[in-house]
């Protein structure tokens, strides 16, 4: 195993993680800018106001993209078994 294929494992990984967390994170700071847009206008700052609007659009957006989500993590794990007979020897 050579210093590049680590380098190249691990950017894989760090990709994967970006994308897999990408439409929960987003979709969290969607919610939380409307909120605190809402919060400015009309001056209710109720701090606990954010926290199940929050939970509920990132349980949704869960939802939605589990498929994906799952998809795209099987895809490399498998691709992390095919490299294993290259790694050895």
């Amino acid at each position: 195993m050579t210093p590049e294929m680590v380098v190249e494992i691990g950017r894989e990984a760090a990709i994967l993680t970006l994308m897999v967390s990408g439409p929960l994170l987003m979709a969290g700071l969607i919610v939380g800018v409307a909120i605190s847009l809402f919060q400015a206008v009309t001056q209710i700052q109720e701090m606990t106001l954010t926290f199940i609007p929050k939970i509920l659009a990132v349980s949704l957006s869960l939802l939605v993209f589990l498929p994906w989500m799952i998809n795209k993590m099987v895809d490399f794990s498998n691709h992390m078994f095919e490299l294993i007979p290259t790694l050895v020897g």
